[in-house]
């Protein structure tokens, strides 16, 4: 286990490393151990759309933290609560992005570890990550974050 800091969320960027992981270990398995996606032409326009949309969401957060001058690093402190553009209807839209996109690569070629290591590694940030950012948020900023939370689901329905 690794020592917190209550000072940051994490010691480690455990969504970027699980997203990683997932995608590695889904091309890895993928190579050995074939887990076949439906291949229809549709599934495979569909999984390509899902995945540049996921794109799109992914940016607009950054972007959208970014002209807030906060910091985007999942291990590193809050400086301002972002409650505004893809975050009015997520708290996690990056996560959420992030989730999209592995099950949008594993629709659009046929690869259904994608899918599974997607809802895996969703879990795993969800468990990681997410409650340690919301713990270190409401501690931050109290009433503020408090409120938002209330209004915002965490993923994108409650």
């Amino acid at each position: 286990m690794v020592a917190s800091d209550p000072s940051r969320p994490n010691v480690l960027p455990w969504p970027p490393m699980l997203l990683a992981g997932a995608a590695l270990a889904s091309i890895g398995l993928g190579a050995l151990l074939p887990l076949p996606a439906p291949n229809a032409p549709w599934v495979s326009l569909l999984g390509g759309a899902l995945a540049v949309l996921a794109l799109g969401l992914d940016l607009w957060a950054i972007l959208t933290m970014r002209s807030a001058h906060t910091n985007i690093l999942p291990h590193r402190a809050a400086d301002r609560l972002v409650s505004w553009g893809p975050f009015r209807h997520s708290r996690n839209p990056i996560y959420l992005a992030n989730t999209l996109l592995l099950i949008g690569i594993g629709l659009a070629f046929g690869n259904a570890w994608f899918i599974l290591f997607a809802l895996l590694s969703a879990l795993a940030v969800d468990r990681l990550a997410i409650r340690r950012e919301e713990r270190h948020l409401a501690q931050r900023f109290g009433g503020d974050w408090t409120d938002y939370a209330a209004a915002t689901p965490r993923w994108l329905i409650r």
